[in-house]
């Protein structure tokens, strides 16, 4: 099963799907940030103060991880940023669920609400990332000399 989960090609695959989202999201975040930052504040889990300041940085720093992860530059580092956020992107998710708020995940801008497609997706994307955190993946990576 280890031959798997380490194939180079499942790996780089995974990579670039993980890389293409992340570098997706952030863009759109990016290009309307009080959309976003509205978004945060529908999940009405943190203080009103910081609200702004997650939503000019989580973009940024999802963009560059999956900038990195696409060109294979520290697999390993950037794959452990994107499983910290799913992981409290998921753990909001879930909160907001039980609590009955029906909102828009924030994910890609506007459009898509949180539920329990929501969740499928990012325990794939968390297992994925989990996969390049063990295993890496130097497969087709920009060489640095």
């Amino acid at each position: 099963m280890k031959n798997l989960y380490s194939n180079k090609y499942l790996l780089l695959s995974i990579r670039l799907v993980i890389a293409f989202i992340f570098v997706y999201a952030g863009v759109e975040k990016i290009s309307d940030p009080e959309s976003f930052a509205l978004s945060i504040s529908n999940y009405r889990l943190i203080p009103t103060i910081t609200i702004n300041f997650l939503a000019i940085t989580l973009p940024w720093i999802e963009l560059v991880s999956g900038i990195l992860l696409l060109f294979g530059i520290s697999v390993k580092e950037n794959s452990t940023i994107i499983f910290s956020m799913l992981l409290i992107f998921t753990i909001g998710i879930i909160i907001s669920l039980f609590r009955g708020l029906s909102i828009d995940c924030g994910c890609f801008g506007k459009g898509t609400q949180i539920g329990l497609f929501k969740l499928g997706e990012n325990l794939l994307m968390i297992i994925g990332s989990f996969l390049l955190i063990v295993f890496g993946s130097d497969f087709l990576k920009i060489k640095s000399n």
